[in-house]
């Protein structure tokens, strides 16, 4: 899928695609409820009521940068909760490579947190020895966000993740730390959202005179947005989670905003009086 904002370029590579078997990550949005949102229905939800979720990495292209904006699950990774994501072996590279992204002409990786589902290929087996999967471009995560689980990555599968696709980045020099508001071109600049993890950031894109808006997890699901208090069990403060999406979306409720979560595709957020709705981009 492609996309345009103003000059700016977004294409979506998906790693996996999910229908249902997602109660373990929004429990409440069960079957009845969300046919109780005929709205969600086919673009973002079958009939029956079960979720269409998906993993991607978004490649997002500017005039002067090659940005991919979170990196999925990644092969050969181990200690993962979920049995399936351990030691994949998914062609996405090749995927990168045919849609015109080989991984050496990728300047910067921009994660919006840490989890274990953003950042799978930040690096790669080769050897023994995790190394960048992106030899050339520089690896940009929140401040916040990485010292964060630079400090409390004490449960297996924290740790697991932090150390083969997170440390050796900063082992290698690659890792460069920003602030949760930073400007990272004339086009991107980063907004603090935080609940699903203590340094989540969304992305802000404006380009002549057009806007969009990948929010990462701050929602999950389109669900979440007629459902505020519908936590994710991942979030780390499910309290500040539903305050953030609240805040998020009045902002760019009711305007042309292009918004891409972190899985599910783009659309545009629409306000409904207390409640907002996504509708699918056409």
């Amino acid at each position: 899928m492609h996309w345009t904002v103003g000059r700016v370029k977004i294409t979506e590579i998906i790693e996996m695609e999910t229908v249902g078997s997602t109660r373990f990550i929004l429990p409440l949005a069960t079957n009845e409820e969300i046919q109780k949102l005929p709205w969600l229905i086919l673009p973002f939800a079958t009939e029956e009521g079960r979720l269409k979720m998906s993993i991607h990495s978004l490649l997002v292209e500017t005039p002067s940068r090659r940005i991919i904006v979170d990196t999925g699950l990644g092969n050969d990774k181990q200690g993962r909760n979920v049995p399936s994501w351990n030691n994949r072996q998914d062609p996405f590279l090749d995927k990168l490579t045919a849609a015109g992204f080989p991984p050496d002409r990728i300047d910067t990786v921009l994660c919006t947190h840490l989890h274990v589902d953003h950042v799978g290929w930040n690096t790669k087996l080769v050897d023994g020895k995790w190394v960048p999967t992106f030899a050339n471009a520089r690896y940009v995560f929140g401040k916040t966000e990485y010292e964060h689980w630079r400090d409390h990555s004490d449960a297996s599968d924290k740790l697991a993740v932090f150390s083969d696709s997170v440390k050796p980045i900063a082992d290698a020099g690659k890792a460069d730390l920003v602030a949760s508001d930073a400007q990272l071109a004339d086009e991107i600049t980063l907004i603090p959202t935080p609940g699903h993890s203590p340094g989540h950031m969304s992305i802000h894109i404006k380009s002549d005179g057009q806007e969009g808006l990948l929010m990462g997890d701050v929602a999950h699901h389109p669900c979440q947005m007629a459902h505020l208090d519908w936590s994710s069990t991942a979030d780390s403060d499910p309290g500040q989670s539903a305050k953030t999406r609240r805040e998020l979306f009045s902002r760019f409720a009711d305007t042309p905003t292009l918004v891409i979560g972190g899985h599910f595709s783009a659309g545009h957020i629409k306000r409904d009086g207390d409640v907002f709705k996504f509708i699918a981009e056409a």
